[in-house]
């Protein structure tokens, strides 16, 4: 599925990879398999990974049980069969401004900024570590939301200046705790949770998790089995991708170019071999 119209039912929002539809007191959403990469969309889907993604943040929202998430229900059998395995019905949440990132592990923009200043977002980090280490501790890097563009990195003063001291530290916290739980529940299964991008949102007054949780789209998932130190690992997520384009004579700005037969299976591949290795079981296709 690429994208998504319902007769009758208003289409409010059409992001990345989601389709958002206003159910009145509610919303569907609906989880294409459009992939993006350096936040631009890819001209080719990668068949079933909005079902991989819809069906993971379905168990990570079963198992964070210390802040309440916006799912009401993943069954949609009053729709079209269609949307079976990729849509959840959610509350009506105010999404907060920002992008929460925790990042246990060295990698990525991290690392290239880590090179030049031995900084993650600003934060000193200590001297003479390798690409992929994991960092002494955790630590919480919001962005803010881009509507078209790149995501900013922030610092936590800004981050603060947008959402409130109050729900600025309750973000942070439950970003770092949902962290450490998808962590320890990884590492159990032979996978490693390098990264990952929590949001949040505000319903009746109580900040609550929103929109895909832990995902191979909003985390960095390495094997274990090929973990290995200065270098960027093997991957179960969309770094394939990323590298597959930072190989291509592409300057990130829209359009983005297209991906090979090959890129698309392998990369089908590894979303659903990550649903399978995190929960133990097959992703209902």
């Amino acid at each position: 599925m690429i994208t998504c119209d319902l007769p009758g039912i208003p289409k409010i929002a059409s992001g990345k990879v989601r389709e958002i539809f206003d159910l009145g007191s509610e919303l569907l959403l609906v989880a294409t398999d459009r992939i993006s990469a350096f936040d631009c969309v890819l001209p080719n889907p990668i068949p079933d990974k909005g079902k991989v993604l819809t069906q993971i943040s379905d168990f990570w929202f079963s198992k964070i049980n210390f802040i309440k998430n916006h799912l009401v229900t993943t069954d949609v059998s009053g729709y079209p069969t269609e949307l079976a395995g990729r849509s959840m019905i959610v509350r009506k949440a105010h999404p907060l401004p920002i992008e929460c990132i925790v990042r246990g592990y060295l990698a990525g923009s991290g690392w290239k900024e880590y090179q030049a200043s031995e900084t993650v977002c600003g934060m000193a980090l200590p001297s003479g570590l390798r690409q992929a280490e994991r960092l002494p501790e955790p630590i919480f890097t919001p962005a803010t939301k881009a509507v078209s563009g790149h995501d900013e990195n922030i610092s936590w003063e800004r981050c603060v200046g947008l959402v409130g001291d109050k729900i600025a530290e309750q973000a942070r916290v439950a970003s770092l705790r949902s962290y450490e739980l998808g962590r320890q529940h990884a590492e159990e299964r032979g996978i490693i949770l390098a990264d990952t991008k929590f949001e949040f949102g505000l319903f009746e007054d109580e900040l609550i998790l929103i929109d895909e949780c832990m995902t191979p789209d909003s985390s960095r998932f390495w094997p274990e089995e090929d973990y290995a130190l200065g270098i960027s690992p093997p991957s179960f997520d969309k770094q394939f991708v990323r590298d597959y384009l930072e190989t291509l004579p592409w300057d990130k700005t829209p359009p983005a170019p297209g991906l090979s037969a090959e890129v698309i299976a392998r990369t089908r591949a590894k979303y659903l071999e990550a649903y399978r290795k995190l929960t133990g079981a097959e992703c209902r296709l």
